[in-house]
């Protein structure tokens, strides 16, 4: 477990200024929700009525002017963006880095098979992406809690539930990724997790792309869709597959790979 340890040593600031930054921010809007409630009824009509905005960003679905809403719309947003950025800067970092920092030299001399490595680095970046999660549920509820509101918490769970999946998606996927280069990726990082992004808009607004629910996991991820029931299993499930190949892939990839 040398390699797991040291990678969550190595990513440990990384992880508490992301941690902090976006938890500060789902903090800060539920604290804003009071002084908004008093105009949310009209503020909820006049999304729902903006056409295609609206149904890009299930505003046509979900009841803005609820807590639950509001959170899903506004916090949502912040820890589906900002946390599956932070998934997907740290997996593809993980392999390629090796070579890019010149430290595969010294990582490979050690008696430690490269599978092992591997699996070790995808551990770690599976331990770092859920306790960015589980610090963001934490301020999330904490400031439901200090604000005195009502929200269901069984919705609220799932929902994270789904972002912390569509999280670990993405970082798998990237991690893929990154078996194949040599040094890090970050742009194809943060392209490939805005591709994603707004493939899950495109699909509210145009039903004819309905089979990218298969390929993108902020349609899962999707507080509209999650919380007035319209989940499906089979996107899920095609997310958890694809995943799981990412990871698979990197792994058996690190293991072949001519190491300069």
């Amino acid at each position: 477990m040398t390699v797991l340890r040291k990678e969550l040593r190595s990513g440990g600031l990384g992880f508490l200024v992301w941690s902090a930054v976006i938890g500060a921010l789902m903090a800060v809007c539920v604290g804003l929700y009071p002084s908004m409630a008093g105009s949310m009824e009209d503020m909820s009509a006049l999304f729902a009525g903006m056409g295609d905005f609206s149904a890009a960003f299930g505003l046509d679905k979900l009841q803005f002017g609820s807590l639950l809403g509001f959170y899903g719309t506004e916090c949502g947003n912040i820890l589906g963006l900002g946390g599956a950025f932070y998934a997907a800067l740290t997996a593809m970092s993980l392999l390629a880095g090796e070579e890019g920092g010149h430290t595969a030299e010294f990582l490979l001399t050690h008696p430690v098979s490269r599978v092992q490595i591997a699996a070790e680095k995808l551990a770690a970046l599976a331990v770092l992406v859920a306790g960015l999660n589980l610090i963001c549920l934490a301020c999330g509820a904490g400031g439901i809690l200090a604000i005195g509101g009502e929200a269901d918490w069984g919705d609220l769970l799932r929902y994270h539930g789904a972002l912390l999946l569509m999280q670990l998606e993405v970082g798998a996927l990237c991690f893929g990724l990154s078996s194949l280069l040599r040094r890090g990726g970050l742009g194809l990082a943060m392209g490939l997790t805005a591709l994603l992004y707004f493939a899950g808009l495109f699909i509210n607004l145009d039903q004819g792309l309905d089979w990218l629910r298969f390929f993108t996991p902020y349609y899962y991820a999707d507080a509209a869709r999650l919380f007035a029931g319209e989940l499906q299993a089979a996107p899920v499930l095609a997310g958890c597959g694809l995943g799981a190949l990412g990871a698979a892939f990197g792994v058996w990839q690190y293991g072949r790979k001519d190491i300069s």
